[in-house]
């Protein structure tokens, strides 16, 4: 095995096509805890865009490899791992996975499902643990309910439609542009409606909803607390409109909704067990077919620095997964 390997690195803080560089690097070893794969695909995530930026909650010390999420081989374990297997074909996350190589916590490494390729099983980790923590850990989604997904033609969009559909609730998906209707419905979405449209009174008109399903904020977030039922749950999960919403007690307070926060990380960190019994729900679900990440398109790994700009553009559906040619 060489002693170096070819990495993406964020230099600088900006846009994503102007601070990332493909570089050659010494390759990482497994340290005590870790494993070490050989990757075969990276899921282009929002928190990459935000990490070329300097704007993500973790700041990591420039230069620094970006990508969060990966499907990759078995090649190293380090000391005192268990339950993993060299060869073995697996899903992580970590900050610093944009290269042929990656060392990772062993707690963080789960089965790559046998029902998904790579670039789809590269995309479930984060995407669908989070929609899966938002809906179910969260809140609390019950069969029968009406469950609001912002931006459901994209990566954790989709996600939370197929899961929501699997729950049994119906799904009201609010999505960007005509174009991105289809992808929508295509993930359980049983009405869809545009962002530009009068979304917020036709939510209404179907009875408000009980789950609102946000990683968008701004006026997204704004809009769910005039539409949410009696009783309601809004998930926050993130910011991809690049506006942080106030959250005013006293409507919460008027109109009986909560606002609920959602930092998936934190379970990885605090409760694996909890990450491990997901992952395992969505495993069998893949196994089933109720549940598969939609990836809009795979791209060499050249071409990472330009998939991550285009994510940041707001333009796309499904996920961008870059493969690796290690």
């Amino acid at each position: 095995m060489a002693d170096t390997m070819r990495a993406w690195r964020v230099t600088a803080h900006g846009e994503p096509e102007r601070v990332m560089g493909l570089h050659e690097v010494e390759r990482p070893e497994a340290g005590p805890g870790e494993v070490l794969l050989r990757t075969r695909a990276v899921a282009v995530n929002f928190p990459d865009v935000l990490l070329a930026r300097g704007q993500y909650q973790e700041r990591p010390d420039l230069p620094f490899i970006p990508g969060i999420e990966l499907c990759g081989d078995v090649v190293a374990l380090g000391e005192g791992v268990t339950g993993v297997q060299m060869g073995q074909r697996v899903v992580a996350s970590k900050i610093g996975v944009m290269a042929e190589y990656a060392a990772v916590p062993a707690w963080s490494v789960h089965p790559a499902p046998d029902a998904l390729d790579d670039a789809a099983a590269a995309a479930l980790l984060i995407a669908y643990q989070t929609a899966w923590f938002g809906l179910h850990r969260r809140a609390r989604l019950q069969r029968g309910e009406t469950l609001l997904v912002h931006a459901a033609a994209g990566g954790v969009g989709t996600a939370a439609c197929q899961l929501g559909a699997a729950a049994g609730a119906t799904v009201i998906g609010v999505v960007g542009s005509v174009a991105k209707v289809p992808v929508a419905k295509d993930a359980g979405a049983a009405e869809v409606l545009l962002r530009d449209d009068a979304w917020i009174e036709a939510v209404k008109g179907f009875g408000g909803a009980e789950v609102v399903f946000d990683p968008v904020g701004g006026k997204a977030f704004e809009g769910s607390t005039r539409c949410v039922a009696f009783e309601g749950r809004i998930v926050v999960v993130g910011f991809a409109s690049g506006a942080v919403p106030p959250v005013r007690a006293d409507l919460a307070l008027v109109k009986n909704y909560s606002v609920l926060g959602l930092h998936w990380a934190l379970y990885q960190k605090r409760r694996p067990d909890l990450v491990a019994e997901a992952h395992a729900e969505l495993t069998r679900l893949a196994g089933e077919g109720a549940v598969r990440p939609v990836v809009g398109e795979v791209v060499d790994f050249a071409e990472a620095a330009a998939a991550v700009q285009r994510l940041a553009g707001g333009g796309t559906t499904g996920r961008l997964v870059v493969k690796a040619d290690a």
